[in-house]
């Protein structure tokens, strides 16, 4: 009688549930999404600072604004594996809090920094570049003048992004800490979910949270460039103070190791990828899943421009069901993505992508269908990131995974920034269709990859 009405009640060990009461994962959970919402305002404060200040009349701000975003992606480039490295030495939650704190203090000393060097400036020569160049973009001859202001929160900025570098590979590494592996497809399905729809959210309400913020400034005597940095300040700096805590299991013997040279350490996380083909395939799908949507953040202009009833500055629009359909696809994998092999779900994400790629092509003469298949391949999307991180996260030793995640981290970011470059590039010479058919290919070279996965199987 007992056993049966045991039995007859079985435990939940499926879907969101276990995690959501793990409160462990909990505490890094909320954690992330301060921090990643504050991620996303920071550039929304970033423009609204550039343009209250230092945007001149009938000036783009395109210019001012890609000086800011090389100034995030420069370190992501540089200090992408070195900081993997370091994050298998250090403490991971000692990285979590810190790193908040920093950011949170960076961005709360912005505007007092403004303050001081307003209408001061430096002289900056640009005689090394061609004269043609010199004349087309500047408009000068030898130098030009740079407000001391703007220096500065590009240092800030560039300080800020290497900090993240840090933040990123740890908030990786713990997973594993704290979740047992069963339910780790489930945790990084939350956090897919979580990421995209701070994405979706931040951007959406960063510009009318700042202004809230400036005018309850305002109220209180205050300046705007205050009320609206210290929104993002508290959002980090909140951050910082629920991940103290966070409790990893991490013990103080292992940090005081005697430990090898830093680069003998980066050495040793490509051998281990060389050796590891499966881990090694997992991270070549996720580079290739962030090459397609980077390719995809620039063609969102074109493909805007060119479909009737849609503007090309509300690209936001194909992103946002991007976004959406990535959501969908994670927050299905949460809850079945158990009952399926994780290669498996690879390839039907690969070819998904593939499919919803070519559809695109066909569809761009079209509002709701380009709106279908870019929510599509979200969904798809999703089918791909999530399984190919929990293989890494499971299957690589915990003394590995700084490494292994510091060289994804670097690798990712590159994959992000190259089809930022090139995409533009191709699409002029060759046309939009040709471009989103070469990256439907690209996926299938992804799908090809999971057999490799299932051939190298060591335990899924």
């Amino acid at each position: 009688m007992d056993r049966q009405s045991i039995s007859s009640k079985p435990p939940i060990n499926q879907g969101f549930v276990p995690i959501l009461q793990n409160p462990n994962f909990l505490t890094l959970w909320v954690g992330q999404i301060f921090s990643q919402l504050a991620d996303k305002v920071y550039l929304v404060l970033m423009i609204a600072l550039i343009a209250g200040n230092f945007q001149g009349k009938n000036q783009p701000i395109s210019g001012w604004v890609s000086a800011i975003m090389i100034a995030f992606t420069i370190p992501a480039v540089l200090f992408g594996s070195l900081a993997g490295v370091y994050i298998d030495r250090w403490s991971k939650k000692g990285v979590l809090v810190i790193s908040n704190f920093i950011r949170g203090i960076l961005v709360f000393v912005i505007p007092p920094l403004i303050w001081l060097s307003q209408d001061k400036t430096l002289a900056l020569s640009v005689a090394w570049l061609p004269v043609w160049l010199r004349q087309r973009q500047f408009q000068i001859q030898d130098e030009f003048f740079i407000p001391l202001g703007f220096l500065i929160i590009l240092t800030l900025t560039f300080v800020d992004s290497t900090i993240t570098q840090f933040f990123a590979p740890a908030e990786q590494v713990t997973i594993p800490l704290i979740v047992e592996r069963r339910h780790l497809l489930s945790a990084n399905s939350l956090f897919t979910t979580t990421m995209m729809a701070m994405t979706i959210i931040g951007f959406a309400i960063g510009d009318p949270l700042l202004e809230l913020a400036a005018t309850l400034a305002k109220f209180a005597g205050l300046s705007w460039e205050f009320g609206k940095s210290l929104v993002v300040a508290l959002s980090y700096l909140l951050a910082g103070l629920i991940l103290i805590f966070l409790r990893t299991g991490e013990k103080r013997e292992h940090y005081k190791k005697e430990r090898p040279h830093v680069f003998k350490d980066i050495r040793d996380g490509f051998h281990y990828l060389n050796n590891n083909r499966r881990i090694c395939n997992a991270l070549i799908q996720l580079v290739i899943l962030f090459c397609i949507f980077a390719a995809l953040s620039v063609l969102s202009v074109r493909i805007s421009e060119t479909i009737p009833g849609l503007k090309a500055e509300q690209f936001g629009f194909l992103l946002a069901f991007g976004g959406l359909g990535m959501a969908f696809g994670a927050g299905i994998l949460g809850n079945w993505g158990e009952q399926f092999r994780k290669n498996q779900l690879g390839l039907w994400g690969s070819l998904g992508m593939a499919v919803s790629l070519v559809g695109l092509s066909l569809s761009i003469d079209s509002l709701w269908l380009t709106l279908l298949m870019t929510a599509f391949l979200g969904l798809f999307a999703a089918f791909v990131g999530v399984p190919m991180q929990t293989i890494i996260q499971s299957e690589t030793p915990a003394e590995m995974r700084g490494k292994v995640f510091g060289l994804q981290n670097n690798a990712i970011n590159i994959a992000l920034s190259l089809p930022l470059a090139l995409a533009g590039i191709a699409e002029t010479l060759i046309g939009l269709k040709p471009v989103l058919l070469i990256l439907a290919g690209l996926a299938v070279t992804g799908g090809i990859l999971t057999r490799d996965i299932r051939k190298n199987r060591l335990t899924d």
